[in-house]
């Protein structure tokens, strides 16, 4: 068993910045940590795994590999946040999942599809035939933000607040003090609007996601406030994330291969496989976390327990032992092995969402227009590693109308 190499040139002592040309040199960057360090230990003693197989084991044992990063690197000082699914281990994980699944079901999300179009054919309609546009900042943000704060049900007249609640946890360098602080006040003032909301739906019922989960009970249990409020929570800036992000990669895409926005245009059916090859080639977040239980070895090498750990989901979907040419665009592609949405009992419980958001979006977009660019003449803004997103703050676009 070897020890997990630390860096020895200076090429591989960080993953290379997205914003420097759109993800190519850390795609590359990638491609040689997958081949010739698949784990690799960080200058801050983090540990990094690259490997579709290796990722895929890891996250399907979840009692070797845990997602509580909070107690587990803090020596059980501190605990994560009551309700947060993302970092909660079996038992806890299971009954909470299975709770807010009883109510945020296949089913709901489906029924939300006339809502999502009469939301996306408002702010296309509000755009007044302008034929230049940040998708960005006038469709692919506020278009998920209101459909999620209306399934919660936020009055229209508090959605700005979810707006810029949502911008400042993606947005802000939490490693700043001034981040630190913006993080802060936005974390409290979430909380305390989302725990009025909760204390209204317990005293009377509401026709709303909120309400359902108040009253959701699985084998006589139900949710405490500080869980209703931690899904709300993560429900608003992971499904704003996602499908803002999703959305911005499919146009990015459809700007960088011929041909293919005409053939979608003349082909529906072909948005559902193109959308899944977009979130192979461009996942929405680079990496996700987690924590060895004991000492393990992967791919040869000795990573010691309660090691934070990055999983790099781009490097797992670009890994070319799964994938063949896995750096074209192949839209056809059979792409079941791809998990830009996670793997195992963490599997986003969004993702239909995102994907339907993203699906319905893009068909509204290519009935209006007969014609969508990138406009070049505008810099493209790419999120940094920093923040985890694997896609553009700003895509400025230009359209023709149909």
């Amino acid at each position: 068993m070897t020890a997990v190499p630390a860096p020895t040139t200076p090429d591989l002592s960080a993953p290379p910045e997205v914003g420097l040309d759109g993800g190519t040199t850390l795609l590359a960057w990638l491609r040689r940590m997958r081949d010739e360090q698949p784990v690799w230990r960080d200058p801050a003693g983090r540990v990094h795994v690259f490997r579709h197989e290796d990722i895929q084991r890891i996250t399907a044992d979840p009692a070797l590999y845990s997602s509580d990063t909070v107690s587990r690197l803090s020596g059980g000082e501190r605990q994560p946040p009551g309700g947060t699914l993302l970092l909660l281990d079996p038992p806890r994980h299971g009954k909470l999942r299975r709770l807010v699944s009883k109510v945020f079901t296949a089913k709901m999300i489906s029924e939300l599809a006339p809502r999502i179009t009469d939301v996306a054919t408002e702010l296309l309609d509000g755009l007044d035939g302008s034929d230049r546009f940040d998708l960005v900042d006038a469709f692919a943000n506020p278009l998920p933000v209101i459909v999620i704060s209306s399934l919660l049900g936020v009055p229209p007249s508090d959605r700005p607040l979810f707006q810029v609640w949502a911008d400042s946890l993606l947005t802000v360098d939490w490693e700043t003090p001034e981040g630190a602080e913006v993080l802060g006040r936005t974390v409290q003032e979430l909380d305390a609007y989302l725990r009025q909301h909760v204390a209204e739906r317990r005293a009377r019922e509401h026709d709303d996601l909120m309400s359902l989960l108040v009253r959701a009970e699985v084998d006589g249990e139900g949710l405490n406030d500080d869980d209703v409020v931690s899904f709300a929570a993560l429900l608003l800036l992971a499904g704003h994330v996602t499908t803002a992000v999703l959305l911005g990669n499919m146009l990015l895409t459809l700007d960088l291969e011929e041909g293919l926005q005409d053939r979608l245009r003349a082909d529906r059916g072909a948005i559902a496989p193109f959308t899944e090859e977009v979130l192979r080639c461009r996942p929405p977040f680079l990496k996700i976390e987690r924590v060895p239980t004991s000492s393990v070895e992967i791919a040869g090498a000795k990573v010691p327990e309660n090691t934070m750990m990055f999983l790099w989901l781009l490097s797992a979907n670009r890994d070319e032992r799964v994938f063949s040419e896995p750096d074209r665009f192949l839209p056809d592609r059979p792409n079941a092995k791809q998990v830009a949405f996670g793997h195992g009992i963490h599997y986003c419980l969004g993702a239909p969402l995102a994907r339907m958001e993203g699906q319905i979006a893009l068909n509204l977009m290519l009935d209006r227009y007969a014609d969508i660019r990138v406009d070049h003449d505008s810099p493209l803004s790419y999120f940094d590693n920093r923040v985890n997103v694997f896609g553009l703050r700003q895509l400025p676009l230009r359209v023709r109308r149909a």
